[in-house]
């Protein structure tokens, strides 16, 4: 069973916060796909997300360099963003695997890019566009996903 929790972003600012509420309720060992067409706020929901667990720096799109690592107090995450990926077995490559492991979170831009390589996600979050912004969907696919979406209810 999914558990899905669906709201309108009007802002900016409403993308980064919901971005901060995720990170206070994540779970070291998580995989958390972000999809959307460009401009939909991904990278800006990235930055609530990273803000939230203590990194006090920029937060870009690693568009160009595919992985960007945040070595945080209590955290590491990889910021993934594939969208200039050509096919998915160039993550072999680049040792794709050796992100997947127990005490690192990864927030993985165009997922779809990385079919058949990348695992499944805990968390899948979809946002697309709305009236007057954006309208997200966040879905629990695994045990512990869905126990964070529901602590955002």
């Amino acid at each position: 069973m999914t558990v899905e929790v669906t709201k309108s972003l009007a802002t900016e600012e409403d993308t980064i916060k919901l971005g901060a509420a995720l990170a206070s309720a994540v779970k070291t060992g998580m995989t958390i796909y972000l999809r959307g067409d460009l401009g939909m706020g991904k990278t800006t929901f990235s930055r609530g997300f990273m803000h939230a667990l203590g990194h006090t720096g920029a937060v870009k799109s690693p568009t160009y360099t595919l992985i960007e690592p945040y070595e945080l107090a209590q955290w590491r995450v990889y910021h993934f963003d594939l969208y200039r990926l050509a096919d998915p077995e160039e993550l072999e490559y680049m040792g794709i695997r050796d992100y997947f492991n127990n005490d690192s979170i990864r927030l993985i831009e165009w997922p779809e890019r990385g079919f058949g390589i990348l695992p499944q996600a805990d968390i899948v979050i979809t946002l697309q566009p709305e009236e007057n912004g954006r309208l997200v969907t966040l879905a629990g696919h695994s045990e512990i996903g869905e126990e964070v979406v529901k602590q955002l209810q």
